[in-house]
């Protein structure tokens, strides 16, 4: 529920660009202090920032379409996904991250192969139907568009339970001391519980996410196993991960 509100909150200060608290707390029916710990999440989330007695609708911030970043490093992205298909294997649970490069993972996999997949991501779960041996779940209760992926899970939430062999995981941003990190703390606490509970943490990312920083970080290098990337990332950066015991392949 939690979780529903603060996204239609955006929504709402997104289309009117600016909000009170007084409206807010109005507009959905809940006490005040409820609304100023909603609008706390999304000023960290840099969506809104506070002004006297409100918040206004912070563009600078505003994530970037979907479709916008599944263009960018487009041929990069298609093949990093297409090679970590081989990593499936029968029988495996996988989950595969939201992102512009995981869905991809799919595209070169047995159609015929039995595994369990479990997902946050509406591409990939427009993929998985065509796979008929395929067990399907679906993690996350609230649909973010700018993300086509599905967000919020409580700590009853089954996937605290889930043994996962492999995770296909994306990143906003990565770097040697921050580790994988993202900008959505709802999206953030998926990607955290999801690296604990797998064996194998796979990390898809092009080169152009070396080195940067974003705001929350939900897995360390050292929880990585393998990191797939571009052969344009830098020879400096190379190196410093080639010390780690993460294994990292360019292609």
């Amino acid at each position: 529920m939690k979780v529903k509100r603060i996204n239609q909150i955006e929504d709402f200060i997104k289309e009117k660009k600016e909000a009170s608290l007084e409206e807010l707390k109005e507009h959905f029916n809940v006490s005040l202090n409820t609304i100023r710990r909603d609008v706390n999440e999304l000023v960290k989330m840099e969506t809104v920032r506070k002004v006297y007695g409100g918040v206004v609708y912070n563009k600078d911030g505003e994530t970037t379409a979907y479709e916008d970043r599944n263009i960018s490093h487009l041929d990069e992205k298609r093949r990093i996904g297409v090679y970590c298909s081989r990593y499936i294997e029968a029988n495996d649970i996988v989950f595969i991250d939201s992102g512009t490069t995981t869905h991809y993972v799919l595209d070169d996999v047995d159609r015929n192969l039995s595994f369990t997949l479990i997902t946050n991501s509406l591409e990939v779960i427009n993929k998985a139907v065509a796979f008929p041996n395929v067990a399907l779940l679906i993690v996350g209760d609230t649909y973010k568009r700018s993300t086509k992926s599905f967000t919020g899970i409580s700590e009853n939430h089954t996937i605290h339970k889930f043994n996962i062999n492999k995770a296909f995981m994306s990143a906003t941003a990565f770097s040697i001391t921050n580790g994988a990190s993202n900008t959505d703390i709802l999206e953030n606490k998926t990607k955290s519980v999801v690296c604990k509970r797998a064996d194998e943490v796979y990390l898809l990312v092009d080169a152009s996410k070396f080195g940067k920083t974003s705001l929350y970080t939900y897995c360390n290098l050292e929880s990585i196993k393998t990191i797939v990337t571009d052969d344009s990332i830098k020879q400096d950066y190379r190196t410093q991960l080639e010390k780690s015991k993460t294994k990292v392949i360019t292609l």
